[in-house]
């Protein structure tokens, strides 16, 4: 394949400019992914003298040392439900993919010393999401368990919906995937049925609890008078009651018997010929993509840039290229795994929609997997392109993104805005994975645009009326509406309300991306073993 020749300019003032924007950017997410951490290191103390370790050294410990581990949504829920420092931010779970006795599986661990654990909406639509991706990529899940449950002030908006995470671990081990959960704390009501619907359940002596009805609702309901461990002690769940398989003694105990569970597994990867290319790394250093993305968004630049610094030997064979100039095709390899890209360098046109769309029909029928680069501004508008037919050629590419039964990878490295992020495989259209630079926006449209369409319409509308229009009123409407929109659409508060998978540094780009190619890759070849209703205890 040609090698691109970049014409970037390390040594140049706007370089060095964007480079400092993004390296601001990258500091302020990586300082407040710490908050939870440092809120946690906080009651140390306190969890040391019961014996208990903390959630980051639990999944340490479980974790294959020196071993890869994709964390993901580490800032859901930043400060939303009263989260009022972002200290609470992760959804009251700290989870990814990583490697546990050789097995890659996604890992769960309850963030029990931030505000219990509790799951908010957004907590519970995180773990929904975990769940989604441990089904698609077929990927075993090891969950560490100590959660308050459900936090009460948000309950009426959790229930219905939180019945879907335990449909999920049905279907789960229905179709094949193991489950193991280690239960350190207490599992109370709804909460006890996530270890029971696991397949492989570690129960803690002395410190593991699970009940349906905790002692003081038990006396208030029926007048019962029983203790924690009467009720359901670890012993009596792995000893009478059944619920447990495991019995440990403490916390590495536990998680060690975990270890050995996933040891035990059959979980090698698939016996089947490896199909990737030899691995040779970019012509240019990875570093570089700290300084292409313009500090400024209006600022135009050529995606080629990036796809030089991620792609093995910066090779890419372009699709089309003389076609369309704003919508780039093409192949390219990552560490050896052959992808199709398609990526912006301004609007989608009707020209771009065909050739995107055309594209992606090739990358189906072959079996390649798609990245996504998103910065685009949406479809072009305008009379030329409506006549052109941009709503039918729109909406060819819709239906080729829709449809495409390969796997489909979405970074956001720029601009996302209206139904350009759907074309592009935004969150609605299910990618695989999906991430973006801490730099990203996404929206309906920019924030100014916005503001200017709401002046026009209520200028409209008080014309229509007969009514004087108040330029001072016009004017705090259309700049509060576009400082709302801003300020909804950063990468911030985009990866808050799970608009993607996690944000990313841009130097991890490389890496992140071959990783989740690896992960694709095995499960679209894993036979597993399915059943009719998952394991049951008996």
């Amino acid at each position: 394949m040609p090698a691109i020749e970049s014409t970037l300019q390390p040594s140049s003032q706007a370089f060095h400019s964007n480079r400092e924007a993004m390296e601001s950017h990258v500091t302020a997410f990586r300082a407040l992914e710490a908050l939870p951490n440092q809120k946690a290191l906080e009651k140390k103390e306190k969890y040391s003298q019961r014996g208990q370790l903390l959630p980051r050294e639990r999944l340490n410990l479980l974790l294959d040392p020196e071993s890869p581990f994709l964390e993901l949504s580490t800032l859901a829920g930043y400060k939303m439900y009263g989260d009022r420092d972002g200290s609470s931010a992760g959804g009251g779970c700290i989870a990814g993919i990583g490697y546990v006795s050789g097995t890659r599986c996604m890992v769960v661990v309850d963030n029990f010393a931030v505000k219990g654990g509790t799951i908010t909406p957004i907590g519970l639509e995180k773990r929904l999401r975990l769940q989604q991706i441990a089904l698609q990529q077929k990927l075993p899940t090891v969950t560490l368990a100590q959660s308050g449950g459900a936090d009460l002030n948000h309950a009426t908006k959790t229930f219905a919906p939180g019945g879907r995470g335990f449909y999920n671990q049905a279907r789960m081990s229905a179709a094949g995937i193991p489950q193991v959960t280690v239960v350190h704390g207490s599992a109370t009501a709804g909460g006890a049925y996530q270890p029971a619907l696991s397949d492989y359940v570690v129960m803690i002596r002395k410190q593991a609890t699970m009940y349906l009805a905790g002692p003081p609702l038990l006396k208030a309901a029926t007048g019962e008078i029983a203790t924690d461990e009467e009720l359901g002690g670890a012993e009596m769940h792995t000893q009478s009651a059944g619920t447990g398989e495991y019995l440990a003694e403490n916390d590495q105990d536990a998680i060690r018997i975990a270890r050995e569970i996933m040891a035990l597994l059959p979980w090698s990867p698939p016996a089947q010929p490896e199909t990737r290319h030899p691995i040779r790394k970019p012509k240019y250093p990875i570093e570089e993509l700290m300084g292409i993305i313009p500090a400024d968004p209006k600022t135009p630049y050529d995606v080629a840039e990036v796809i030089a610094r991620i792609s093995d030997d910066s090779e890419f064979l372009a699709f089309k290229s003389e076609y369309d100039q704003q919508t780039v095709c093409g192949h390219l390899t990552i560490e050896g795994h052959t992808c199709g890209l398609i990526g912006n360098n301004g609007p989608i046109t009707p020209a771009g929609a065909t050739k995107a769309a055309q594209f992606i029909q090739l990358c189906d029928q072959a079996n390649i997997p798609i990245l996504f680069l998103h910065n685009t501004t949406g479809f072009m508008v305008g009379t030329e392109v409506e006549h052109n037919g941009i709503i039918k050629h729109g909406a060819k590419m819709i239906q080729a993104v829709a449809n495409a039964q390969v796997p489909k990878i979405s970074l956001v490295i720029g601009g996302s805005y209206g139904a350009g992020n759907y074309a592009m495989c935004g969150r609605g259209f299910e990618p695989d994975f999906i991430f973006a630079w801490p730099n990203s926006a996404t929206a309906v449209m920019g924030a100014q645009q916005a503001g200017k369409v709401l002046r026009i319409v209520m200028e409209a509308k008080m014309a229509r009326s007969g009514q004087p229009a108040d330029p001072a009123m016009l004017d705090m409407m259309e700049s509060k509406t576009a400082e709302q929109l801003a300020q909804g659409s950063t990468a911030l508060s985009c990866t808050a309300r799970l608009w993607d998978d996690g944000l990313i540094d841009p130097r991890d780009t490389r890496k992140v991306l071959a990783y989740v190619l690896d992960i694709c890759r095995e499960s679209r070849q894993r036979t597993l073993n399915s059943n009719s209703f998952g394991i049951s205890r008996f």
